[in-house]
């Protein structure tokens, strides 16, 4: 069974004030009035504006242009070709090109009037600022997608959380766990979140700041760091006091991913992992120096990952209404 979506039902309702309105003002080609709303409501309120304004200026040129040239030289079939060969440059340049089809409505309302007169302008100018103005209040109102966006948030944190334990299992006991399905899932949950935040962005008209999509952005970037340091777990053979402390760090972290202001708890305790490692016997074999060297730079992913992470400002917590102080 198919599914009505909001914007259909606002659509239709549209169409049938916008045109009930025309008509209660008497005004001819009121149909058109419906048509101005059907292309004016949009899946964002931003694109709707954009919408509205460029069918706004269009429509305004295209009445002005038609009644010079539909005047100036004749009201034949061949007038419309040429005037649209002015005209829809003329859009193009002023970057309102998405009006052209709409103004082409009311481009043949003056080839069929035959006549310019005040009471006929009025008349298109009524019809245009109708069917904008339903459009636009229309779309005041957008469903929230908080809910939405805070669920993708926290299959996003499940997934890192779930990836972090299964790297500090494999640096513990050499448990490789799910990973493949973990990462999948991250890097889906991820583009579905940027996706979804920048949708819910363009509802907002008064707000700068895209908090969410600054959110999975930051997210991203983390993942590409994950992906970096996984290949890394392939030099680790011994089970040196290092790497079970570096395993103990990262599970640590495991069970601290959300979406909190700061990182820099975990930034100190992998401070301060770093300088005991500076304080311990130094490798004796080759294959120990080797492991070494690349348990360092996993270290030093694992910092720049919580650095991404201190930068960002922070997600309020539904649950308790604040924001969280320490994250991964």
């Amino acid at each position: 069974m198919f599914k009505i979506g909001y914007r259909t039902i606002k659509t239709a309702v549209g169409a049938v004030l916008s045109i009930m309105i025309a008509q209660l003002f008497q005004l001819e080609n009121f149909a058109s009035a419906g048509i101005l709303t059907i292309l004016c409501i949009k899946p964002t309120k931003r694109k709707s504006l954009k919408a509205a304004m460029d069918r706004f200026v269009a429509c305004f040129i295209a009445l002005l242009l038609a009644s010079l040239f539909f005047e100036l030289i004749s009201y034949h079939p061949i007038v419309i070709g040429i005037l649209l060969l002015v005209f829809i440059p003329a859009t193009v340049k002023l970057t309102v090109q998405d009006g052209i089809v709409t103004a082409s409505v009311i481009i043949l309302h003056v080839y069929m009037a035959e006549n310019i007169t005040v009471s006929f302008i009025l008349n298109e100018v009524f019809l245009i600022v109708i069917g904008l103005l339903v459009a636009l209040l229309l779309n005041l109102y957008m469903p929230s997608l908080d809910k939405k966006l805070l669920h993708i948030r926290d299959e996003v944190e499940l997934h890192i959380s779930n990836i972090l334990r299964s790297i500090a299992n494999y640096l513990k006991i050499n448990d490789e766990g799910l990973l493949a399905n973990e990462i999948t899932g991250l890097d889906q949950a991820i583009q579905r979140g940027k996706e979804l935040a920048f949708k819910d962005y363009e509802n907002r008209l008064l707000q700068e700041e895209n908090l969410y999509f600054n959110y999975f952005i930051m997210r991203e970037k983390q993942f590409h760091i994950i992906e970096r340091v996984l290949p890394l777990l392939a030099s680790f053979q011994f089970n040196t006091s290092q790497r079970i402390q570096v395993a103990e760090f990262i599970r640590d972290l495991s069970e601290h991913v959300h979406s909190g202001n700061t990182a820099h708890h975990f930034l100190y305790k992998l401070y301060r992992l770093k300088h005991s490692f500076d304080q311990m016997e130094l490798p004796k074999t080759r294959e120990e120096l080797q492991e070494h060297a690349a348990l360092l730079n996993f270290v030093r992913e694992m910092e720049q990952y919580l650095q991404i992470k201190s930068h960002f400002k922070g997600l309020y917590d539904t649950k308790t209404d604040s924001k969280k102080e320490t994250s991964g």
